[in-house]
């Protein structure tokens, strides 16, 4: 699993945990819905490390907390 599918499952557990729809986190973030969609997307899922802290700002996490899942933690290294 690639980094950025982590990343789109992690923020998908939030989500979920907190029963929160994907427009919801978006509008509490200040970012656009299409971004949110865009980056759930498997074929189109660039996110930037901004889009990233803002959507925690939104779930009111730091992005310790967001990056601590042990999920990062078995991710293998991206320089092949």
């Amino acid at each position: 699993m690639s980094v950025k599918d982590i990343v789109v499952l992690r923020f998908g557990e939030l989500c979920k945990e907190r029963n929160m729809k994907l427009n919801e986190l978006a509008t509490r973030s200040g970012v656009t819905p299409s971004t949110v969609y865009s980056m759930m997307d498997e074929s189109r899922r660039d996110v930037s490390v901004v889009t990233i802290k803002k959507l925690c700002d939104g779930l009111d996490i730091t992005l310790g907390e967001f990056f601590s899942a042990s999920c990062f933690d078995a991710l293998e290294q991206e320089i092949r």
